[in-house]
Formats: C-alpha cells, sequence, structure tokens
C-alpha cells in the first residue's frame, strides 16, 4: 500500500523486510512506532528511510524509527572467552543511538553524573538537518531510554562560522 505512488519504491520495498514493531508512548498521548530490521538490510533501509518514513508516519500519525536488530552477549563468569566488539552492551548503545538519529548525525556527547549516582546523557545533533528531525527530539529520548535504560536529551550543536 505504501509503494504505489512510485515502481521505483514499490521495487525498493520488496527488497527489505522487518522483524517486529513496536509502539512507545511518550509525553502523554504521544506515540513513536520503533520498527527493527535486519542488519543485512540496514543498509536498504537508508536508502529509502526518507520516503519510507514519510509514508508511514502520514498513514500511522505517529512517530516512526528504523532501528537495527542487535544483540547483546553478556561475558561469561568462566573461562577466558571474548566477547565480539559489535555484540558488547557499549558498541550496541551506541549504534541504536546512531539508527535513531539516522538522518542526522551526533556531533557530539556530554554525560552528566548527578550526586546520587544517576547519569544523564545530552547528545548534540548536526544543525544542518535541524528542520527535518526538530520534531522527532522528544520521540528520540523516549525511545532511546526504553530500548538502553539511558536517560538522554537531544540538542543540536552550536553552529560554527
Amino acid at each position: 500500500d505504501l509503494g504505489c505512488h512510485s515502481v521505483l519504491f514499490q521495487a525498493d520495498l520488496k527488497k527489505v523486510f522487518f522483524y517486529s514493531a513496536k509502539e512507545i508512548t511518550f509525553g502523554g498521548s504521544k506515540k513513536a512506532v520503533v520498527i527493527f530490521v535486519p542488519l543485512a538490510f540496514l543498509r536498504n533501509y537508508h536508502r529509502i528511510h526518507s520516503r519510507l518514513v514519510r509514508e508511514l508516519e502520514k498513514k500511522l500519525s505517529k512517530t516512526v524509527v528504523v532501528i537495527g536488530q542487535r544483540r547483546i552477549i553478556k561475558k561469561p563468569k568462566w573461562g577466558n572467552v571474548v566477547v565480539p566488539r559489535k555484540n558488547t552492551m557499549t558498541y550496541v548503545h551506541e549504534a541504536i543511538l546512531e539508527d535513531l538519529v539516522y538522518p542526522t548525525d551526533v556531533v557530539g556527547r556530554r554525560q552528566r553524573i548527578h550526586l546520587d549516582g544517576s547519569r544523564h546523557h545530552k547528545i548534540f545533533l548536526d544543525p544542518k538537518d535541524q528542520s527535518n528531525v526538530e520534531s522527532k527530539i522528544d520521540a528520540f529520548s523516549a525511545v532511546y531510554r526504553r530500548l538502553t535504560g539511558k536517560t538522554a536529551s537531544f540538542e543540536f550543536a552550536a553552529q560554527q562560522e
């Protein structure tokens, strides 16, 4: 139903599929849909990302985010087993962040540790994409919190001249 506008878009949609979708509620009544896709098809999704997300947001009236399906492997308590870097918690959380804000880039991060030991992450996004992504900032925070358990706020970096 989404690919009815263009023959090329239909052809691109036939090449991809997704594992699951999850709906996340934030800010009272706002909702976001997180679509989990296989890592092998993530590059194909990036190719059609803007059209696909625009069409899905029109159809669902919700913020739509596409994220690659990754798995965290925890270290075994015994033996000298080395966990591959791509399966560590740190790498997976960084990759989720990159997928979450895909049309734009993360240009900086700050981490604040409060007196009670809680952590708050400030993530700075590229200001050149501010007009495209600004409406999704609250959704990014809610989705990142739900998927990683980390509290984060997203801002746009100051323009350098």
